[in-house]
């Protein structure tokens, strides 16, 4: 192996490493919180691919509100799914794992290797996912 290719292995070893401690924030929560990072959340939040966390925008699902007893996961909330690339994407269901998805957002959810479960589950598997992932977390029901 000559020099440059160890400098371009050294280099992408020390990306994946970066990529692993961006998703090793730990996270923990109970019924309506939930913090990543020591930062602590009150609402839905989806945790992304580079570690960032945003708000889940609910306001997208909001067409389907009178089609579900509680506002679904659609799949207009699930577009940026493919400019990220995770490995896996896990979805925190809510307390009680009420929270359901539309048949479009399940047909998004199943091009990727994914697991729905509840948050208390889901917040267990952050914590010992290896993977670069993305976590969609409701908080309550």
């Amino acid at each position: 192996m000559d020099v440059w290719e160890r400098l371009y292995f050294k280099g992408m070893a020390r990306w994946l490493g970066t990529m692993q401690q961006i998703n090793s924030k730990k996270v923990e929560g109970e019924f309506g919180w939930v913090s990543v990072g020591g930062t602590r959340y009150s609402k839905d939040i989806i945790i992304h691919a580079d570690g960032a966390v945003t708000e889940r925008q609910t306001q997208l699902s909001s067409g389907y509100k009178g089609d579900y007893f509680h506002l679904p996961l659609s799949e207009n909330e699930l577009g940026f799914l493919d400019a990220e690339k995770p490995e896996v994407v896990i979805i925190g269901a809510g307390h009680k794992a009420m929270l359901t998805l539309t048949p479009r957002a399940r047909e998004i959810i199943e091009k990727y290797d994914h697991v729905v479960l509840s948050t208390p589950r889901t917040l267990e598997r952050i914590n010992k996912e290896q993977r670069r992932y993305v976590a969609i977390i409701h908080l309550k029901c």
